[in-house]
């Protein structure tokens, strides 16, 4: 199995490098928030790559793309990996696009095979993984599970109001050629690597991380409603000051259930203040809580704590808690991880087992067939930061393993998890 190269890193790199010119920013990072121009123009360069090696390019009514090669029996489930296309604002080059293009490279070069795999096998690209430009993110995977209905998914708008629907319109029409197949359908199992945006495998000096699952994730949307009043002539006693209430919500958040324990990660990420004039008392504050444990009891319980904290704080205003997203911590088909750690083994690669701190579509592949995610070092542990780096020799390590990996499933008979 590992007596030949099983990819061509030269073509891995310089295809990830190209397609990183694509929402390129001044500072070196990428800029291709989902359902853009760039991830359009994203999608036009993978699609032209994928079908130089024969593969075909559906996509379905959530935007995601699905490159595919066809394989022996077309009536068995088949195999997806890949990862995402989109990025954040000031994102990297790497976070979701090393593992689509390491994806890609897998499965062309199991294309340039004598042999047909067993199944069809499918490079997949989810739409809005980062959630950046519309909220929630990943709606691709969640839409393909059945996690979150289609006209959900399509009201969502972005800070111009422009809503799903119409970019999912306008990135079809980008496409007419392009196919559609259903939304979700029975899979065989899911892989996909990643960076893994922390510090852990650079520290052990170590290659490959065998991704034991993902830690729980909950969110909410909070927004406070005051009362506008002139600065210079409303009385203190007399005002219903949002952004005030706010500080004290925040404060109290903070105190409570970000020190819950070593493991907690809670993190006010946006807040936006209404009017946001200098002389104008706030009268209305909306902004996130992204909360994060390992533990489903402790994660459950600290989300429980929420909308306490925000009402117990609230006053002379009127809050309201909205849950946008409950992600339980999940773990990985023990199959599946054996085979990374084989491969990694057999590569002469260091590997090592862990937990993913961020979330990933894999989490929700993992409710529908088994799943499993091959994580690489990344510099310093910086993701979702224009200086985020991947060394070429991790990529393709990390592409390598995941190519050995879907090579023994590609032509096995039958799949068990």
């Amino acid at each position: 199995m590992t007596s030949q190269p099983l990819i061509n890193t030269d073509r891995l790199w310089s295809r990830l490098m190209a397609l990183a010119e694509i929402g390129a920013t001044p500072a070196g990072g990428v800029n291709r928030q989902a359902l853009s121009d760039g991830e359009i123009a994203a999608w036009r360069r993978v699609i032209g790559w994928a079908r130089e090696a024969g593969l075909t390019p559906p996509t379905d009514a959530a935007g995601t793309l699905f490159l595919t090669l066809a394989g022996r029996d077309r009536g068995v489930p088949p195999l997806l990996l890949g990862s995402h296309l989109d990025s954040q604002p000031t994102g990297g080059k790497f976070d979701g696009a090393a593992g689509v293009m390491a994806a890609l490279e897998a499965v062309v070069s199991l294309a340039g095979q004598d042999e047909k795999p067993a199944r069809d096998v499918i490079v997949v690209a989810w739409m809005n993984e980062e959630g950046s430009r519309f909220a929630p993110g990943m709606m691709g995977s969640e839409a393909f599970t059945g996690e979150r209905d289609m006209d959900a998914i399509r009201a969502a708008r972005d800070a111009d109001g422009v809503s799903v629907g119409e970019a999912l319109d306008r990135l079809h029409q980008a496409f007419p050629d392009v196919p559609r197949r259903p939304l979700g359908f029975t899979t065989s199992a899911y892989l996909e690597l990643h960076i893994e945006q922390g510090p852990l495998l650079e520290a052990a000096a170590c290659t490959i991380g065998i991704v034991a699952g993902i830690q729980g994730k909950k969110t909410f949307q909070v927004v406070v409603e005051g009362s506008e009043g002139h600065a210079g002539t409303l009385a203190q006693s007399e005002r219903r000051d949002a952004l005030a209430a706010f500080a004290r919500m925040a404060s109290a958040l903070h105190a409570e259930i970000g020190t819950i324990d070593a493991d907690i990660k809670f993190t006010i990420g946006r807040v936006a203040v209404t009017p946001n004039a200098p002389s104008v008392v706030p009268s209305r504050v909306s902004f996130s809580i992204d909360l994060r444990h390992p533990d489903n009891a402790a994660l459950d319980a600290a989300g429980a704590r929420i909308k306490t904290l925000c009402k117990a704080n609230a006053s002379p205003c009127a809050v309201t808690v909205t849950p946008l997203v409950d992600a339980p911590s999940n773990a990985f088909d023990a199959r599946l991880r054996a085979g990374i750690g084989k491969a990694s083994r057999e590569q002469g690669h260091s590997a090592m087992t862990m937990l993913s701190a961020a979330g990933h579509d894999a989490r929700h592949l993992a409710k529908v067939c088994p799943a499993a995610m091959i994580f690489i070092p990344c510099r310093d542990g910086a993701s979702h930061v224009e200086h985020e780096w991947a060394e070429p020799d991790h990529v393709a390590a990390g592409a390598s393993v995941l190519a050995q990996v879907l090579r023994e499933l590609a032509f096995a008979p039958a799949i068990e998890g």
